[in-house]
């Protein structure tokens, strides 16, 4: 099982950037989808973006799109999110997960980290 551990929020202005980090822990890193989930006060957690264990394989959200790009780096054990162009509609605590196979890649996911939260003011 691959450990997850989520770094990199804050507060922001609107407009503003962001990077996310998850350092993983476990040796199953490098065959594993890894996503973004987040959820918002008073509503259901949703996907954001998700790649697949090499990396050539990439989802977004349409919320999203344009504005943020998932990438990972397997020799650090780490999966990034950069988001730019933030609204406050993006404020959320931000989940990294893991799974095993990419398809389907906005669901089954098995393995949570504990979540970063990101505040964008307007």
């Amino acid at each position: 099982q691959v450990q997850l551990v989520e770094s990199g929020g804050g507060l922001v202005q609107a407009g503003g950037s962001l990077r996310l980090s998850c350092a993983a822990s476990g040796r199953t890193f490098s065959s594993s989808t890894l996503a973004w989930f987040r959820q918002a006060p008073g509503k259901e957690r949703e996907f954001v973006a998700a790649i697949s264990w090499g990396g050539g394989m990439t989802h977004y959200a349409d919320s999203v799109k344009g504005r943020f790009t998932i990438s990972r780096d397997n020799a650090k054990n780490t999966v990034y999110l950069q988001m730019n162009s933030l609204k406050p509609e993006d404020t959320a605590v931000y989940y990294c997960a893991s799974k095993g196979t990419y398809y389907p890649p906005r669901d089954r996911y098995n393995n949570w980290g504990q979540g970063t939260q990101v505040t964008v003011s307007s």
